[in-house]
């Protein structure tokens, strides 16, 4: 039977040679290890962003937020209009990894369709 992670954190752990006292070698002491469980940490979160130009259609912009970043119709339309009117606007916060994804995946869609549409990501 195996045991689960959290028992083999708490049970002690003996040396080589070394018992539980019982039968043990006359004159050797028993000594006990703990295992002390690795903290981890949280991954660092990234941002990510789209910039405003003038020329990418704003329905285009709203397609983009709802295929690459599930976003309702209303979100969408909420945060094109901040791409809008305030240059940028936050489409999600991700792990590096599937930032740089959707960062990737919004380029070549938006290139696919011929706009300059630009897509960033930024530490939070």
């Amino acid at each position: 039977m195996a045991l689960d992670e959290k028992e083999m954190m708490e049970r002690p752990v003996f040396m080589q040679g070394q018992g539980d006292g019982e039968g043990d070698v006359p004159g050797r002491g028993t000594s006990v290890m703990t295992r002390t469980k690795p903290k981890t940490k949280k991954p660092n979160l990234y941002r990510v962003l789209l910039l405003n130009d003038d020329y990418t259609p704003m329905e285009f912009v709203i397609h983009i937020l709802e295929r690459f970043f599930q976003k309702d119709r209303e979100a969408a339309t909420r945060i094109m209009l901040l791409v809008h009117n305030h240059g940028v606007g936050e489409c999600g916060v991700y792990t590096y990894e599937v930032a740089e994804t959707k960062v990737t995946q919004v380029m070549d869609f938006a290139r696919q369709h011929q706009h300059p549409l630009q897509c960033v990501m930024e530490k939070k």
